[in-house]
C-alpha cells in the first residue's frame, strides 16, 4: 500500500469494519458472560433454536470458522448439556446437532441481543447503511475471488 496514503478511506475502511465487529462482539460476550456462553456458542444455539437441527459442517460454513474451532465449541456445548449430537442418517460421516431441553430452556432465558445492532446503527440513514453493505460485499467478493484464483501480484 505504498501508493495509498495511510489516512485514506481505503486504508481505514477495513480497520473500522474490524473495530466495529470486535466492539459488537465484546458487548455480546459481556452480556452473555452471566450465562456462561461466548458469542460463537450463542450463534450455534441461535441457529439450532431458529432453524432446527443442523449439520455441524454447515455451521462451520455459516459461521466462517475453522472445523477444529467448531469441534471445540460443540464439545463445550455437549458438556454443558445444551446440544446433542447424532450421526446424520443420510451421511454417516456427518454429525447432526440439535438443542436439548436444557438448551431450549436456556435459549428462552437469554436476553434479546438486537439492542447491539440498534446501538450501533439506529439513527444512521438507510441509504448510508446500504452503501456500507454494498462496499463491504464488493470488497469481500473481490478478496474471495482473489483467494480462489491463488494468483497474487
Amino acid at each position: 500500500m505504498a501508493d495509498v496514503p495511510e489516512d485514506s478511506g481505503r486504508a481505514l475502511v477495513g480497520a473500522w469494519a474490524k473495530r466495529c465487529y470486535f466492539a459488537g462482539r465484546a458487548v455480546m460476550d459481556t452480556v452473555l458472560r452471566p450465562y456462561d456462553l461466548g458469542s460463537v456458542q450463542w450463534y450455534v444455539l441461535y441457529q439450532l433454536a431458529t432453524e432446527g437441527p443442523t449439520l455441524q459442517r454447515d455451521l462451520v460454513r455459516l459461521l466462517a470458522i475453522e472445523r477444529a474451532t467448531m469441534t471445540g465449541i460443540v464439545a463445550t456445548l455437549l458438556r454443558k448439556g445444551l446440544v446433542e449430537q447424532e450421526t446424520d442418517q443420510a451421511d454417516q460421516r456427518q454429525k447432526l446437532l440439535r438443542l436439548t431441553a436444557a438448551g431450549a430452556k436456556l435459549w428462552g432465558e437469554l436476553p434479546d441481543l438486537t439492542f447491539i445492532r440498534a446501538a450501533a446503527f439506529d439513527g444512521i440513514d438507510d441509504a448510508r447503511i446500504a452503501t456500507a453493505i454494498e462496499v463491504l460485499q464488493t470488497a469481500t467478493q473481490r478478496l474471495e475471488t482473489l483467494l480462489q484464483k491463488g494468483t497474487y501480484p
